[in-house]
């Protein structure tokens, strides 16, 4: 019976002891990021004693399987159960190993523990290889073959435990059948308290990267996928009843005046929409940027609009697809651009641009089934499609596919063909790691972040380039270009992922069709891509009302506000003070509002993604 026990404990030991072993390799892996949010070593260090409830929740369901057989071990035991035993605990040493590696890879882009939503990536495996870097891909792949190796190794020398059975003890068995169980129970649930522990019992910085690295991996993981399966039947963001959040939403859009400002000289312009990947508003001088990332950029708006108060709704591309085509803002959890079921009932700018008369057509490098967004945009219309497998040799191209300038050439030398109306949209890739743009870098500063800022020099250039090129073009005069981001990224300034300068970007019109009073202008207003949709159709005078999310920005009367999500939260910014959570645990990483408005400004925030989440749940 001592061997049962021994058995039981060493494993409990060895688990601990291996997700303490894989928050160090985190950490390590990511020191340079520690370095420069300024982690002192007592913070980090702090990670494993605020770790250790999760980590003990998580070895808790772990043993699971191993009690069972222990149990049956200590009334029949026999050889091949403890091969069994050592099996199961290889293969969930190995999966868990692999989870490591993978969130070691997404980190520094989606600063977020890999949660449910990537597994739909998978399904496109060859696009996810692409992102990185292939020695960044094989260095992930040798660090997870050490990991499984190296802890195989240490846990059968020091932690197994074969279990030789020298005679029945059924009071050990019973106590054993009864204790396990209870402490497991009690472990998995992180103690006796009536709600169980979740993931905010390792939240204890203001800085989310060592909150990501007290987190234990598994646990989150675990959390996420029990979390989507439930959203099948309920809403996890039901904060009030309906027809409270209902009545608040109604509230927080209410406009006391329907009036436009039109700034166009024409109501039915070519619209060409350039959307630039992992645009971050650090990259632009007049949004607080330092000088010399984007110079071009900077030209287009002496003769354009800028709104320099734009927020984008969700940190994925494809979220972004369903915001700026749909006016409808990303939400937690998943993307409704990859729910054909779902797109198929919200209405989009295309399909009201085609209803005009408009000719359409949609360009991209790389490779559109990725987020499912070949998908949505043929669905909704787009006639011509043009993506990597459609530029020939003439065309330098990376791991993600032809690179921006090539793919912004082969867009206008087809628009120089296409009727008028049109409405073309182009989507950059180049800005994206591994940021291997065919340009030398320009800028030799940006620390962790230089390639991605001489990524978005060289997406600039092109820009510049590009617009030399469409002044020369007949339909030059009679075309509005929209250039915005389809969202944010780390920049040099290495915002923490929850905080509003982390997730706002760069929205610009520019065109002869913009009247001249209004070149070089800016507009202020707290926004969302989101409100694209509704800012044109007004514009062009086509009814919007079907945009519901969507707001018209060139109507002063417009209410003031900014959303935005992440894996389980949101940002939700008012002109008085604004707030990020995490919704699904109650967290708040920032509380900036005064306590005057704090319960009115919080309410609006949930109120707005409770109801934005259940409209999605019944699409």
């Amino acid at each position: 019976m001592k061997q049962i026990l021994i058995s039981f404990f060493r494993q409990m030991l060895f688990w601990l002891l291996f997700f303490a072993f894989a928050r160090t390799v985190f950490m390590l892996y990511n020191f340079q990021l520690l370095r420069i949010e300024g982690v002192s070593f007592g913070e980090a260090m702090a990670a494993y004693r605020h770790g250790f409830q999760l980590d003990f929740a998580t070895t808790s369901y772990f043993m699971l399987f191993p009690a069972v057989l222990l149990l049956i071990q200590s009334l029949w035991s026999r050889s091949w159960m403890d091969k069994v035993n050592r099996i199961y605990t290889y293969t969930a040493i190995t999966l868990f190993s692999l989870l490591t590696a993978v969130e070691l890879g997404i980190y520094p882009e989606w600063k977020t523990k890999l949660p449910f939503k990537a597994f739909a990536y998978l399904s496109n495996p060859t696009e996810v290889y692409d992102t990185v870097s292939n020695a960044l891909f094989f260095f992930l792949i040798g660090l997870f073959v050490v990991m499984v190796l190296l802890t195989s190794w240490i846990y059968k020398k020091w932690f197994y435990q074969e279990i030789r059975q020298s005679g029945r003890n059924y009071f050990f068995s019973t106590v054993f059948l009864v204790a396990a169980p209870v402490l497991l129970f009690i472990g998995a649930r992180g103690g006796v308290q009536p709600i169980p522990i979740n993931q905010s019992a390792s939240y204890y910085s203001n800085k989310n990267i060592l909150n990501i690295a007290a987190v234990n991996s598994g646990f989150n993981l675990m959390i996420n996928v029990i979390e989507n399966y439930r959203n099948f039947g309920e809403n996890p963001y039901a904060f009030y009843s309906d027809e409270e959040a209902a009545q608040t939403r109604k509230q927080i859009f209410a406009t006391e005046k329907d009036s436009t400002t039109k700034v166009l000289t024409t109501d039915r312009p070519n619209v060409v929409l350039l959307i630039l990947e992992s645009w971050s508003a650090d990259l632009i001088e007049s949004l607080g940027g330092e000088p010399g990332i984007t110079p071009e950029f900077r030209k287009l708006e002496k003769e354009g609009i800028l709104f320099t108060k734009l927020w984008a709704t969700g940190p994925r591309s494809e979220q972004a697809m369903g915001s700026i085509f749909g006016g409808f803002p990303a939400h937690p959890i998943s993307s409704i651009t990859v729910q054909p079921d779902k797109f198929a009932k919200l209405p989009t700018l295309t399909q009201k641009l085609i209803e005009e008369g408009y000719h359409t057509s949609f360009y991209f490098g790389g490779q559109l089934i990725y987020g499912n967004i070949k998908g949505f945009i043929l669905y909704n219309g787009f006639k011509r499609v043009v993506e990597g497998a459609d530029f020939g040799k003439e065309a330098i191209k990376g791991k993600l596919g032809a690179h921006d300038e090539f793919v912004l050439s082969r867009q206008l030398a087809d628009l120089s063909g296409e009727k008028e109306p049109f409405f073309s949209a182009l989507f950059t890739l180049s800005s994206h790691s591994p940021y291997d743009q065919p340009m030398e870098q320009v800028l030799d500063w940006g620390d962790n972040e230089k390639p991605y800022i001489n990524s978005a020099y060289y997406t600039d250039h092109s820009l510049g380039r590009y617009f030399e090129e469409a002044r020369k073009q007949p339909w030059y005069k009679n075309t509005l270009f929209v250039i915005v981001a389809d969202h944010s990224h780390n920049s040099y300034r290495n915002w923490a992922f929850t905080t509003p300068n982390y997730h706002k970007i760069p929205m610009l019109l520019v065109g002869d069709v913009i009247k001249d009073e209004f070149r070089g202008t800016k507009v202020s207003r707290l926004s969302n891509q989101s409100d694209l949709a509704s800012t044109l159709l007004h514009q062009l005078d086509i009814d919007a009302g079907a945009f519901h999310w969507s707001r018209n920005l060139f109507n002063p009367y417009a209410p003031e506000f900014a959303y935005y999500s992440f894996e389980e939260g949101l940002g939700w910014i008012r002109p008085a003070g604004h707030f990020v959570m995490d919704a699904r645990i109650g967290h708040f990483h920032e509380n900036a509002i005064p306590e005057v408005y704090a319960d009115s400004i919080i309410k609006e925030g949930k109120s707005y993604l409770q109801t934005l989440f259940g409209e999605y749940m019944y699409y």
